[in-house]
């Protein structure tokens, strides 16, 4: 039989496929989060549903996030070592872009696996922590644009605009004064009503 072994490239595509995964999930949860932090949707059992596929996706981009970096390791091009896939900016091949997206892979693990343990930081100050995961996302584009084989792909650039744009527009729409609610208008003072029987 002619052709390449599937085996040798079989490692990078599962790599490239989770890596992918991951993005699209760790999206759709920032989304969901961004809405749910604006205070949409407004109906109570909508807002449960939705946390629900917010823990999920988070849940499903760790995982990727995991195989993405795990099946590395069998990539017979790069052929990196445990340490240069789990240290940032350790890895030969396009080291500042691999370590942001280390550096991002990480920070998403320690903020989604956060949430199980909200109680013993407080909740006030886990979702002030929480609010970093725009920076995960961020990290984890520019990883992808700059280490990513698919970053010229018309295909991946209609996926980072089509949850680039939502995302960034609930975050402005959360982080910046909406317009300033007008003074409430004072009723002028009337005079008292003349007592029956008082004077003309």
């Amino acid at each position: 039989m002619n052709g390449p072994d599937p085996l040798e490239y079989g490692w990078w595509l599962a790599s490239r496929s989770s890596g992918i995964v991951a993005l699209l999930a760790i999206s759709i949860s920032v989304i969901i989060g961004l809405m749910m932090a604006n205070g949409l949707p407004r109906k109570p059992g909508a807002k449960r549903q939705l946390l629900a596929v917010h823990e999920s996706t988070a849940l499903a981009g760790l995982i990727a996030i995991a195989i993405h970096g795990i099946t590395l390791l069998g990539d017979s091009y790069l052929h990196p070592t445990l340490s240069q896939i789990a240290i940032p900016f350790t890895i030969d091949y396009r080291p500042f872009y691999t370590g942001l997206g280390i550096i991002a892979g990480w920070s998403a693990a320690f903020l989604g696996l956060s949430f199980y343990a909200r109680r013993w930081f407080g909740a006030r100050r886990w979702r002030t922590i929480h609010r970093a995961t725009i920076l995960v996302w961020a990290l984890a584009v520019i990883h992808t644009l700059g280490a990513g084989t698919d970053a010229s792909q018309l295909w991946m650039r209609v996926i980072l605009l089509a949850t680039g744009i939502p995302i960034v527009f609930l975050f402005l729409r959360r982080v910046l004064p909406g317009d300033p609610k007008p003074a409430p208008r004072v009723r002028p003072a009337q005079p008292a009503p003349e007592s029956a029987g008082a004077p003309q």
